[in-house]
């Protein structure tokens, strides 16, 4: 997955050495602002983070989508 982060989300934290629980849930916000703007659905952007990729395995990549799509429901 390639997103821009937003402005507001680099400002907040991004530029920390050191990654905590609030960092992620900016990233993850992030992820899911992007995608909305860009008009995304929920099923593309889940389908996008199922996607083979190096750096998380399968088990990892289905919890990340599970956390996106809890994310895309309760965002308003």
């Amino acid at each position: 997955m390639n997103y821009p982060m937003p402005a507001h989300t680099l400002e907040g934290g991004l530029r920390q050495k050191f990654v905590d629980e609030e960092l992620i849930a900016a990233a993850i916000v992030g992820v899911v602002d992007v995608a909305r703007s860009n008009g995304q659905s929920l099923e593309d952007l889940t389908a996008e983070v199922l996607m083979d990729d190096a750096l998380l395995d399968s088990r990892q990549r289905q919890w990340l989508s599970e956390i996106i799509v809890t994310a895309w429901e309760t965002l308003p």
